[in-house]
């Protein structure tokens, strides 16, 4: 059984940052891409960053470049997202998400990625 769970997320000032965490537990614990997805109210989920196995490769969305890293502990089975020079517009459920064993490439597509975690809220607000 995969489990993926999220923890970091909350509400901060702009500016601020945050850092997510996903331990990820399961077959495909080691030896699959991982991803960071998020929801804002009302909007489609969106691709935001992805990292390769063992974490060489490393992919973002336009909209966080430069202020979002992706990164992974592959001995703890942890993937991180660290948030900085955060807007208002960041706020979102954010979901990590893996691919499946053996898939090490990053991929920006949703169908990609059969495991999923329950998300963690990220308020950004003064």
């Amino acid at each position: 059984q995969v489990q993926l769970v999220e923890s970091g997320g909350g509400l901060v000032q702009p500016g601020g940052s945050l850092r997510l965490s996903c331990v990820h537990s399961g077959r495909t614990a080691s030896g699959s891409a991982m991803g960071w997805f998020r929801q804002p109210i009302g909007k489609e989920r969106e691709f935001v960053a992805s990292i390769s196995w063992p974490g060489a490769g490393t992919d973002y969305a336009a909209s966080v470049k430069g202020r979002f890293t992706i990164s992974r502990v592959s001995a703890k089975n942890t993937v991180y997202l660290q948030m900085n020079s955060l807007t208002p517009e960041d706020t979102a459920v954010y979901y990590c998400a893996a691919r499946r064993a053996g898939q090490y490439v990053t991929s920006r597509s949703r169908l990609d990625y059969p495991y999923w975690g329950q998300g963690t809220q990220v308020t950004v607000s003064s």
